[in-house]
């Protein structure tokens, strides 16, 4: 007997009446049942997967408000203008582990099955977060970093589940719920870093400076991740395999291939088996997979400088063109931001998608976001409640911008790709985007030091050059979006 994984449908043969047979044992064929069986949106798993993707969320920005102090108390940096160039490697650290690690994490689970690595990830953040929290000097706090992104490998498959879980119809709003997540982690994230960072002086009724909480001023907030993505860990035990795996005999597999293989998405019919597959490698070879996830880099690194620098800027003194905002203050606001982002993502999105498409959506946010980083440093010149008012709304628009600009790009590089190949796409994916954002934070937090220390140049001066380096990018991003570059996906879903 051979092993072969055929990860669709077959259709019995002509005899049959042309009927699904579905194979006994497959998960992947009991998640088809249930597709073709319900026309529903699957609001249970949707809800699994928001779960589970806002705990690999939560860690990567959650440090931002905290960093700048975390940095300061390690005495590392000799000058107070270079805290945000030391904070800049411990932002870097995360992304350049999971840029390492996960196209592995995607060719596993395309052979093993997404459920397993999804239960791993959420593990890795339970122990190494922690222990992140609990770091004694700078160099704990980038290998602890490290090794998270490294071994946290779930929002590769997390993508390709959530584009196999429901109908062809829903996906949109699979991908939506994605990116939601993610986007409010990012937000949120930032946002629990603010309010139980220091709690021995911000709640000294509740901790004392002795306590564990007193020694590691920044354990709490990542204590609570933590907790989070154990119950995460747990969610993700329930979750449904998706993978095709088909045990068959030598004949039953020539009969397949001769009574070729069912796609019930497409209705169309395909010649596929395991040796017939394309390549993995032939994946480089798609361009409008490669294009759009070039394209996505470029944002996704905006978007993480964007993160660090944003709440190294508020935390900054004003003499350097900064807020003098408190962790506590960060934390108001991006707790604000993410309840807009939960709204727009699940009620707007998927109805501007569908009438103007995925990437003009992205376009058009793309467009927004130059003129509304120019207005930042503007921004900073107000005070009292009008500073509040303009930077939640300004905050508010920029994050709705961004998520809907990942959105868009999500969904063409999973229509790009066919399911035994999704786990892989997203993996090469994954690996670029982790290694664009381990440039964003390293670049930021040097960018922000560098710029704070030319506060009277005639051209750009302060905090002005930061954003405006940052309106470059998002351009080049935009030009990049049209074509010959970016060349449409045909769907093969």
């Amino acid at each position: 007997m051979a092993d072969n994984k055929v990860p669709l449908l077959k259709r019995e043969d002509e005899e049959g009446g042309g009927k699904l047979r579905y194979h006994e044992n497959c998960p992947g064929c009991d998640v088809e049942k249930f597709k073709q069986s319900s026309n529903g949106i699957p609001l249970k798993h949707f809800f699994f997967i928001w779960i589970i993707t806002l705990c690999a969320a939560l860690p990567i920005s959650s440090l931002f408000p905290f960093l700048y102090f975390m940095i300061r108390d390690f005495h590392i940096a000799k000058r107070e203008e270079d805290i945000s160039y030391y904070a800049g490697y411990v932002g870097s650290a995360f992304m350049l582990g999971r840029a390492l690690t996960s196209l592995l994490w995607g060719i596993v689970a395309d052979k093993y099955g997404r459920k397993p690595i999804i239960i791993f990830g959420t593990v890795s953040v339970v122990i190494f977060n922690t222990l992140f929290g609990l770091s004694a000097n700078f160099w704990m706090a980038i290998t602890t970093r490290f090794l998270l992104g490294s071994l946290c490998g779930i929002l590769g498959p997390m993508r390709a589940y959530a584009s196999e879980i429901c109908r062809k119809e829903h996906q949109a709003l699979g991908m939506s719920v994605i990116s939601t997540s993610w986007g409010i982690g990012l937000v949120i994230g930032p946002a629990v870093g603010g309010f139980l960072a220091q709690p021995a002086e911000k709640y000294p009724r509740i901790f004392s400076k002795g306590s564990l909480f007193g020694r590691f001023p920044y354990f709490l907030p990542c204590l609570a991740i933590s907790v989070f993505a154990l119950v995460a860990s747990v969610i993700s035990c329930w979750l449904p395999e998706t993978l095709h795996v088909h045990s068959t005999g030598q004949d039953d597999t020539k009969a397949a291939l001769k009574g070729r293989v069912y796609d019930p998405e497409s209705e169309e019919i395909n010649v596929l088996d395991r040796g017939l597959l394309p390549s993995k490698w032939s994946l480089l070879k798609n361009w409008p997979l490669m294009s759009s996830i070039i394209v996505y880099c470029i944002f996704q690194m905006h978007d993480m400088a964007y993160s660090e620098i944003f709440s190294l800027w508020a935390v900054s003194p004003r003499r350097y063109g900064g807020l003098k905002y408190t962790t506590t203050d960060v934390g108001e606001v991006l707790s604000i931001t993410g309840f807009s982002l939960l709204l727009f993502q699940l009620f707007l999105y998927p109805w501007v998608e569908r009438i103007l498409g995925p990437i003009t959506v992205s376009r058009i946010g793309a467009v927004l976001t130059i003129p509304l980083l120019s207005s930042y440093p503007y921004i900073a010149r107000l005070c009292g409640s009008i500073l509040f008012l303009v930077l939640n709304c300004a905050s508010m628009l920029k994050n709705v911008l961004s998520l809907s600009i990942t959105t868009g790009f999500l969904v063409m590089q999973n229509r790009a790709v066919s399911q035994q190949q999704r786990g892989a796409a997203n993996g090469i994916s994954m690996t670029a985007m982790s290694l664009s954002k381990s440039i964003g934070p390293a670049a930021g937090g040097a960018l922000l030091s560098w710029a704070q220390r030319r506060q009277n140049s005639v051209f750009l001066p302060g905090v002005h050059m930061v954003f405006f380096v940052l309106n470059i990018v998002e351009f080049i991003g935009l030009i990049m979006t049209f074509k010959p570059f970016l060349a449409l996906p045909e769907d093969k879903l």
